[in-house]
């Protein structure tokens, strides 16, 4: 079995990740770099979602001689001009603070009217091979901001974005229906192929 190693921590996101490569590539072995100790937090510099996430996968094959997969991902909402964004994982200034992100998005759109709450969920994955082959692949959902969170399910903003379509939030939806609709799934239903291609030479 050929190993990828995705570039996050978080286990929503490795679980999700996990569950759309079986589907197409079962002969891949998705693990997180939280099993690589010695390997530290890669500082997200860039100023695009597509900049981050070919940093971390770029330097997560080096440093581990293994393909890596990264996903950068964020809410931008039209309201607060694009914002949360690249900074979404860290808007309240606790990195991977859920809760934190939420609560501080919530109060700033605390007075924006029904009608003009539209944002998008972005998410864009980076494949980087050891020998400096890479891949990027991107995905998009667009819907609106809840005035307060709603389900259980997900993680990150999930329980506060209702997908265009739809009269639930994301955290609501069911782990298939998410992984069909999301902004993660479609850019990994793009990438996904080219993972299976590239890693079964």
């Amino acid at each position: 079995m050929t190993r990828l190693v995705l570039s996050s921590r978080n286990k929503g996101k490795l679980l999700e990740l996990q569950r759309m490569l079986a589907t197409i590539a079962p002969h891949i072995e998705l693990v997180s770099v939280a099993d690589f100790p010695e390997i530290g937090d890669v500082e997200e510099t860039g100023s695009t979602f597509e900049e981050n996430a070919l940093l971390k996968a770029e330097t997560i094959a080096m440093k581990t001689g293994l393909a890596a997969i990264a996903d950068d991902s964020g809410l931008c909402i039209d309201a607060l001009n694009g914002a949360p964004g690249v900074l979404s994982a860290r808007w309240s200034g606790e990195h991977g603070n859920d809760r934190a992100n939420l609560e501080k998005v919530l109060k700033e759109m605390e007075e924006v009217q029904p009608d003009k709450r539209q944002g998008k969920f972005v998410s864009v994955v980076a494949l980087a091979l050891p020998d400096g082959r890479t891949e990027i692949c991107r995905g998009e959902i667009h819907g609106d901001i809840r005035y307060s969170p709603v389900g259980d399910g997900g993680f990150g903003y999930d329980p506060i974005f209702q997908p265009d379509g739809y009269h639930v939030t994301m955290a609501e939806l069911s782990a298939d229906e998410k992984d069909r609709i999301s902004h993660r799934g479609r850019a990994m239903r793009a990438i996904t192929p080219v993972i299976a291609e590239l890693l079964s030479e």
